[in-house]
């Protein structure tokens, strides 16, 4: 299953007392989210907020999603477009930068049966990953549909470092420049054009968390002309400029994108390549 998904991940909080704390998640792929303890308060800019659910799920991102918890389990699956295809089957452009309650939405009931049955009554990190492949091997038990390699070719070209422009993705994937700008909306949220610009912002943050001796200069990616349209693309994808988010506390994300580094080689979900198995 792993081309479909970027890994089923297990984030344990713990805070003090009542306390909370707040971050704000990356641009990143769609993800299915399940909460044991605290329930968050979570919102897209310009979106509602969405507050006291014990799961929800995100469509692909271009933008932050703040948060703020106490202490809390949560079970995230990162769903990658192969796997929005394959488990969700709706077009992605209608729910990027969306966030959603799972048990109101109805295009979600496939994965309300999993929210419900996800948490025993005591915590059980085996037992809740058992639940969570069972759930996605029935899934895929019930379907013979082949995947379409057309999205895997997709994906490759976007992750490849050296390719910056709609008419480079389009001759690496072997695909008319039509069709890529279908199969991207279709199946990964956004416009060639766009997926190609968060890939570039995403390199050069990751770059500077995972290093910040770098400074943001050091940082930036080659593809770059220059400072200042990084800046626009900081402002653009994060909402602020990168010297308010340099001094911005990161209690949850800091911690994460190690974990992600360290464990599976990719600290942020956007820049997560699909294995073939």
């Amino acid at each position: 299953m792993n081309r479909y998904f970027t890994t089923f991940y297990l984030t344990e909080l713990d805070v003090p007392g009542d306390a909370r704390v707040t971050d704000y998640l990356h641009p990143e792929w769609a993800n299915f989210r399940a909460y044991q303890g605290d329930l968050p308060d979570s919102q897209l800019p310009d979106g509602p907020a969405i507050s006291g659910v014990t799961a929800n799920v995100t469509g692909p991102t271009s933008t932050t999603l703040r948060f703020t918890v106490g202490s809390t389990r949560i079970w995230g699956i990162g769903i990658l477009p192969l796997g929005w295809a394959r488990f969700v089957g709706t077009p992605a452009n209608l729910h990027a930068d969306r966030h959603y309650t799972v048990a109101s939405e109805p295009f979600l009931t496939p994965f309300r049966g999993l929210a419900d049955s996800l948490f025993g009554e005591k915590p059980d990190e085996t037992a809740e990953l058992g639940r969570i492949s069972a759930f996605f091997l029935r899934a895929l038990a019930r379907s013979d549909r082949e995947d379409d390699p057309r999205i895997l070719a997709c994906h490759a070209a976007l992750l490849d470092p050296d390719i910056s422009s709609v008419s480079e993705m389009a001759e690496a994937a072997h695909l008319p420049s039509h069709t890529l700008e279908r199969i991207c909306r279709k199946h990964f949220g956004f416009t060639p054009r766009l997926l190609l610009r968060r890939q570039r912002f995403m390199r050069s943050l990751v770059q500077y968390m995972m290093d910040p001796s770098l400074h943001w200069i050091g940082a930036i990616d080659s593809s770059y002309h220059d400072q200042a349209q990084f800046v626009r693309d900081f402002h653009r994808f994060m909402g602020t400029s990168p010297s308010e988010y340099a001094a911005r506390p990161k209690p949850v994300l800091e911690a994460v994108m190690k974990a992600r580094q360290e464990f599976i080689g990719s600290a942020v979900q956007a820049l997560h390549a699909p294995s073939a198995a």
